[in-house]
């Protein structure tokens, strides 16, 4: 099952984690919150499965506090 760890602000952010949570081996989903039109300007849910969540967790703080 898929889990919610993180709502990131735009696509841009979204795109960075996603790409820093593969690096380090954990699967990753995105869906985008709201209009699709405005795509690059809406918020996205960061998705990775359930038995990943904490490991997910601890890779997305150390990545926003560089």
């Amino acid at each position: 099952m898929w889990t919610v760890i993180y709502i990131a602000a735009n696509r841009k952010l979204a795109l960075r984690l996603k790409e820093t949570l593969t690096q380090e081996g954990v699967m990753v989903n995105l869906r985008p919150i709201g209009s699709s039109q405005a795509e690059d300007l809406a918020g996205y849910e960061v998705l990775v499965p359930e038995s990943e969540a904490e490991e997910a967790n601890e890779i997305i703080s150390a990545a926003l506090t560089r």
